[in-house]
């Protein structure tokens, strides 16, 4: 049987300083094919190249990768800022109704990071630009020193609610993840279940409810050493389960009515 098809979600880039790119981190085709056991596709995230009806027809699942750039204010009724950082326009254009058609199909996405941030902006959710900048919270962004185990470190806890649906796909309440961001929910979207929080309460771990089919999405990166982390291989296992489950539906054949 043929492995279900994820789209990952690329990112623009400039290679050499000069040549643009869309490109996917190697550990996201990783997780996807060793852990969720799909074929890895990088989708360019412009919608001069690529539509949505064309990637829900394509793909039977989706990952929504991290990402340098930050969903634009303006997608949820808020002025630009300096604090807000660097944007991508086209990927915001891409991802945004990609999630709202999911959710109503019940076709399957993992939200890591700026994914997540996507999913909680596409339900009509808000966000914060800063969140190292509130008070009480922590410095959840990256390192801007050390090796890429450093960077990917184990940083905080994350505690899920009690019987939820990530305590129970986790077997425990609590575990340790890395965080590497800087923005992060202010509102949650309708339908937005915030099902685990950071120690200084910042939402780390969500999904859709009422939802038809798999939208776990989570603000850490769940994609590093995703094969041996015992909070990274459950997600991506349900997650692969999922798009296999749905590309199974896709091919049985439609039975005529008597």
């Amino acid at each position: 049987m043929s492995r279900p098809v994820i789209g990952i979600i690329g990112n623009r880039a400039l290679l050499n300083e000069t040549y643009p790119i869309h490109g996917g981190g190697t550990m996201n085709m990783c997780a996807v094919s060793h852990v969720a056991g799909g074929l890895p596709l990088i989708i360019p995230a412009d919608p001069d190249l690529v539509s949505v009806e064309d990637l829900l027809d394509t793909c039977d699942g989706f990952l929504l990768t991290g990402g340098r750039p930050n969903v634009h204010p303006e997608e949820y009724g808020e002025e630009e800022t300096e604090a807000h950082g660097t944007f991508d326009r086209a990927r915001d254009r891409i991802t945004l109704p990609l999630i709202r058609a999911c959710v109503e199909r019940g076709q399957p996405f993992l939200g890591i990071c700026r994914g997540f941030q996507e999913v909680n902006v596409a339900m009509g959710g808000t966000l914060y630009a800063e969140i190292r900048e509130l008070p009480g919270r922590m410095n959840h962004r990256m390192p801007p020193d050390g090796t890429l185990d450093e960077k990917f470190a184990l940083r905080h806890a994350v505690r899920f609610t009690q019987g939820g649906v990530f305590h129970r796909l986790m077997g425990a309440e609590e575990v340790m993840t890395n965080t590497l961001h800087g923005q992060g929910i202010k509102q949650p979207g309708a339908r937005i279940v915030v099902d685990g929080h950071a120690p200084d309460g910042t939402p780390e771990a969500i999904y859709v409810d009422g939802a038809p089919g798999f939208t776990l999405s989570v603000q850490w990166h769940p994609e590093w050493n995703a094969a041996d982390d015992p909070v990274s291989r459950p997600l991506f296992t349900a997650f692969g389960q999922a798009a296999a489950d749905w590309a199974a539906a896709k091919r049985a054949p439609v039975r005529k009515r008597a």
